[in-house]
């Protein structure tokens, strides 16, 4: 899918590319490959390269052939990108990073259950590994206990497993180290002073795979690691605030900035926080509303540019102004 969303206007825009994906998962792309050259595409036009990023992510970042790089993934990757392109031929970054995204809760919201069914699909879809993924809940403290119990409950039914079973609603961890992080998170939380409220487990791993119950950590505080630090993984940091202040210097005191949620029935209040949160994307009233026709992107360290929409076509032309004397 993010594949996609830098392939689609690249092509669009006249450019050949070439695709790196992750080591850990590269068969769709190559797919994607196989059935554009079905489709028509030309030899050379869309090409897929895979291996680690050590090799191949240097070797493209470094090329002097290449004119830009998108990027989705770490923050430590995204400067060694950076600094590629300074060594090399200054091509252009366009870095789509992580995010700690604050998913703010007040007591005004009309329909509380429905925030918490939500809010739990919000950061344990796709368990965790989502980049826009609300990870950090924020609960004003008049409904805080309630709140959090009908989150856990909704967490709780949530069917973790097998992805090729249309029932399963969270797969597995990407890989083995990404699981043991996941897991370290959970105990650096609670050295913290964090509180476990539920999970915190690996789950069947008699099946071999590495998946994580859904994990939610609450008495946590803005300096806390669970709430500064991407888990990328089930893992919700939760922490009660005061008032509509409080609940803007909470969601604002990371280094990212990608996306953000805010259930309320006052729309002004809603209007206030979608200006105050630092952040390229905001929810209200709902959590995750994708569609190709917006454009996302991130502020602060969680990047620049934007993928979808036609904003998108934006990283892969060039302007150029011709002086004609008739």
């Amino acid at each position: 899918m993010i594949g996609a969303w830098k392939l689609g206007p690249a092509l669009a825009a006249g450019n050949s590319v070439v695709l790196k994906p992750s080591e850990t998962a590269a068969l769709s792309l190559l797919r994607m490959a196989e059935l554009a050259l079905e489709a028509g595409v030309p030899p050379g036009v869309l090409n897929v390269v895979t291996g680690e990023g050590k090799v191949v992510g240097e070797a493209l970042s470094h090329s002097m052939d290449v004119d830009v790089v998108v990027f989705t993934g770490s923050g430590a990757t995204g400067r060694r990108l950076l600094q590629a392109s300074a060594a090399s031929n200054m091509k252009r970054c366009y870095l789509e990073l992580g995010g700690k995204s604050a998913n703010v809760v007040f007591a005004d919201a009309r329909n509380l259950t429905e925030a918490a069914a939500v809010s739990a699909a919000g950061i344990f879809r796709n368990s965790g590994q989502v980049c826009v993924a609300g990870s950090r809940l924020l609960v004003e403290r008049a409904i805080h206990d309630d709140f959090v119990a009908e989150l856990a409950n909704a967490a709780k039914s949530m069917r973790v497993g097998d992805p090729l079973d249309l029932t399963t609603q969270a797969g597995a961890i990407n890989n083995a180290a990404q699981l043991a992080q996941n897991l370290s998170f959970v105990e650096t939380a609670q050295a913290e002073g964090g509180t476990l409220y539920q999970g915190g487990h690996r789950i069947h791993a008699d099946t071999g795979g590495y998946f994580m119950e859904p994990t939610i950590i609450t008495d946590v505080a803005a300096d806390h690691s669970i709430a500064q630090k991407e888990v990328f993984g089930p893992v919700l940091a939760v922490t009660a605030f005061e008032d509509e202040d409080d609940a803007i210097r909470l969601a604002n005191s990371t280094d990212y900035g990608l996306a953000g949620g805010v259930w309320t029935s006052d729309l002004s209040r809603a209007h206030r926080m979608v200006r105050e949160m630092h952040t390229g994307v905001v929810h209200v009233n709902t959590y995750g509303g994708p569609d190709v026709t917006v454009p996302m992107g991130g502020v602060k360290q969680s990047g620049n540019g934007h993928d979808k929409s036609l904003h998108a076509l934006d990283k892969f032309t060039d302007l150029k102004t011709a002086w004609i004397k008739l």
